[in-house]
């Protein structure tokens, strides 16, 4: 039986070395005449084990890492291709405590399958729910979304369900499925490793979409930063309008969807769901007015549904195992399961899925285990670049949507970057006026004009210009933006500066002669 090396094809994996890794492989396979094959996979999550190798075992997959690409040969030398000794060997993968705590639903298949092989998908139960769409039919399918609870995974955790019944509702010649994968918040991958690892998912998610709502055609809008996940995108669009799971009848139902893969320029407010319709439709990517919804007037001025990747990419598991299963996991209104990204200064840094409802103590020291410093964590930013900084004071707080608006955060993509006590939260907070300066689409005055006074205004509080003035300005800044900004990024560019004022003011009222923000 041919025994298969698992090298894994993920951007973070690739950036360490992983290329390099698998043409080793590669060469040394020939050159020996083993009976032997290199599969480029997803990846398991394990950030500081990249690249991390796998060999297909009698036992199951054993696990190598993180390897050098300088250490395949001598990998291949030892006992590598029946799992034997080696002091990178990690054992079974599947073992692994990072791994085996976790509940895997919409990562149930990433770093195990063939991205590209729809052999492989349908083996790990891939398009068992679109099939059970299909069964069901469109109504009795938004029924079951909408009562597993799902919400969306990119930012205020709208209930998805409801959101496609809107735009089912409403009668119109023709309807879109956008998936944003406009991947920009800080410390977020979980869209990137779905749509390397996984795409399959995704797309399976899009159909049960458009099936759902009578849509017949879908965008993926990603960034130009992610070439793989572009490249393994557009390979996995080919597959299934090959195998005819996509065109003109999608598995046989006489229902029609296809795909298209579109590549933004990297403008951070393209995320907002509303600017990267303009985008899409070959304009400046500008915010625009609600309403109308994008549900009623979105994409070229048809009903449109528009959800991110990891959102999309949980509808199938809910169709192939019932809305019952999902709701199963969470807490209060926040069901089933989220990608916690953990990044930052932090020892296991990765992605961690599990249900709603672990502290954010129980992720920062039992998942992350703690800084890779070895100093104290002084804060943790959770929702990317506008997400609030919260003390260890609040690390009792649960996961939960409604949990972290009662303390004044924001889950947002889930991205969760840990600070030792090196970090200086004044810069944290200009910083984020700075952020929200640089990445405005400019049509409205509060984020336009709001964040460079801001900015402006916090570095006159760093050369120690009346204080105590300055600081109330900011407060009232802060209080301009979040009630009259047009999107999420004016609107939202105070939590992380109020935050930041609220739980660390000895940063702000310290020495006068602070150091001016590089």
């Amino acid at each position: 039986m041919t025994t298969r090396i698992f090298v894994p094809l993920d951007s973070a994996a690739v950036a360490c070395g992983a290329d390099e890794i698998a043409d080793s492989f590669a060469r040394e396979i020939a050159r020996r005449g083993l009976d032997a094959v290199v599969v480029r996979n997803g990846s398991r999550g394990m950030a500081w084990l990249e690249p991390l190798v796998e060999v297909e075992t009698v036992d199951g997959r054993v696990g190598y890492g993180p390897v050098e690409p300088e250490e395949a040969v001598a990998l291949l030398d030892g006992a590598l291709l029946t799992g034997g000794r080696h002091p990178k060997r990690v054992g079974l993968v599947d073992e692994h405590p990072f791994l085996k705590n976790q509940t895997r639903l919409t990562f149930a298949r990433c770093g195990i399958t063939d991205p590209l092989s729809l052999d492989d998908y349908r083996a790990h139960g891939g398009l068992e729910g679109l099939a059970r769409a299909i069964e069901l039919g469109a109504e009795k399918t938004v029924a079951e979304v909408l009562e597993s609870g799902l919400r969306g995974r990119g930012g205020a955790g709208f209930p998805t369900g409801i959101k496609w019944k809107t735009v089912a509702d409403f009668a119109a010649d023709r309807k879109y499925i956008v998936a944003n994968a406009d991947e920009g918040d800080s410390g977020t991958f979980a869209d990137r490793m779905i749509m390397e690892g996984d795409p399959f998912c995704l797309l399976e998610g899009m159909a049960i979409a458009g099936l759902a709502v009578g849509a017949t055609k879908g965008f993926v809008y990603l960034r130009s930063e992610y070439p793989v996940a572009i490249r393994i995108l557009s390979e996995a669009v080919e597959v299934l309008r090959r195998e005819k799971v996509f065109g003109t009848s999608v598995l046989g139902s006489g229902c029609a969807f296809d795909v298209e893969v579109r590549v933004g320029a990297g403008a951070y407010v393209c995320g907002e769901e509303t600017a990267l319709l303009d985008s899409l439709e070959g304009k400046r990517g500008q915010v625009r007015f609600k309403p109308p919804l994008p549900a009623h007037k979105g994409l070229f001025g048809k009903p449109t549904v528009i959800n991110n990747v990891v959102t999309l990419a949980s509808v199938p598991v809910i169709l192939a195992k019932g809305a019952g299963f999902y709701k199963n996991f969470g807490m209060g209104r926040s069901r089933g399961t989220m990608p916690l990204q953990i990044a930052g200064n932090v020892k296991h840094g990765g992605l961690y899925e599990a249900a709603f409802g672990l502290t954010l103590g129980e992720i920062v020291d039992g998942i992350g285990g703690n800084t890779e410093s070895g100093r104290p964590v002084r804060a943790v930013q959770v929702g990317g670049p506008l997400g609030a900084y919260f003390p260890r004071s609040l690390f009792d707080t649960p996961f939960d949507y409604e949990a972290f608006a009662a303390k004044d955060g924001l889950i947002g993509h889930a991205g969760i970057v840990v600070f030792d006590d090196s970090v200086d939260m004044m810069k944290q907070a200009r910083f984020a006026f700075e952020f929200c300066a640089v990445e405005s689409c400019g049509k409205c005055t509060p984020c336009r004009i709001g964040a460079v006074r801001g900015r402006e205004t916090v570095e006159k509080v760093m050369r120690g210009e009346r204080v105590a003035e300055n600081l109330a300005l900011v407060e009232d800044l802060c209080n301009t933006m979040k009630f009259g900004s047009l999107c999420a990024l004016g609107g939202f560019t105070p939590y992380p500066v109020m935050s930041a004022l609220t739980h660390f003011p000895e940063d702000f009222h310290g020495t006068p002669l602070r150091e001016a923000a590089e």
